[in-house]
């Protein structure tokens, strides 16, 4: 999609998630014109995905594109390789099975690619660093470590215009990220954060991915509004 001579843009990575949704909702708030960009990596479930459809809707995002990189065929995590099973007792000590090698180095290069072409402002992320599973791709150290990056990798960077990497969840905890995001109107019920949801996009309510977003809701003192199995 072309974009518009003198708009703001950005582009939004968007899983589906509580934490992307809540992302896509603050950029559209600092009055960004935003572009959504989701992956299909070879995950579990298309439920995320087809969350992602209806929350670039919802919010009336000026594109939507879907991706497909199957790093799935290499496999090594539990949400690419159904041989390995996604831990339901609690997260485990150091980085755990459901890390995907490399996943937000390589989103971050899709977003990359697509918002020299805008000539986008920021690419937004909704890596967090407080209620997270442990992943290395969701430290400060990482994002600024992409940032340096990007700023030498690409035609806009080198001339001095190209994107900022913003995380703008990394330093809040789970039920921040849902209050702010309820403040923003972020319809919870869409969204699928589960790692083994079903078809019909309901959650588990025994991933790590589960433990952390119920307990997000009840910290930030607001009804769980997940559909459970």
């Amino acid at each position: 999609m072309t974009a518009v001579q003198g708009e703001r843009r950005a582009v939004v990575l968007l899983s589906g998630g509580l934490d992307s949704a809540t992302v896509l909702a603050e950029v559209l708030h600092q009055g960004y014109r935003a572009y959504a960009l989701s992956v299909a990596y070879g995950q579990r479930h298309s439920a995320e995905l087809a969350a992602s459809e209806a929350i670039a809707a919802h919010f009336g995002a000026a594109a939507h594109q879907v991706l497909t990189v199957d790093v799935g065929r290499f496999g090594g995590s539990a949400l690419t390789d159904q041989r390995i099973a996604v831990p339901e007792n609690g997260a485990d000590e150091g980085i755990p099975v459901t890390y995907v090698p490399a996943r937000n180095t390589l989103f971050l290069s899709l977003a990359l690619g697509w918002a020299e072409v805008l000539d986008a402002e920021a690419i937004f992320i909704g890596v967090n660093a407080v209620d997270y599973s442990g992943y290395p791709d969701c430290r400060p150290a990482f994002i600024e470590a992409f940032s340096a990056l990007a700023a030498v990798a690409t035609k806009s960077g080198v001339e001095g215009h190209g994107p900022r990497i913003e995380a703008p969840l990394l330093t809040l905890s789970k039920a921040q990220i849902i209050t702010r995001g309820t403040a923003l109107g972020v319809p919870w019920p869409l969204t699928v954060s589960c790692y083994q949801a079903d078809s019909q996009g309901r959650a588990c309510g025994r991933c790590d991915s589960c433990r952390l977003r119920r307990e997000g809701f009840l910290a930030a003192g607001q009804v769980d509004p997940t559909r459970y199995q």
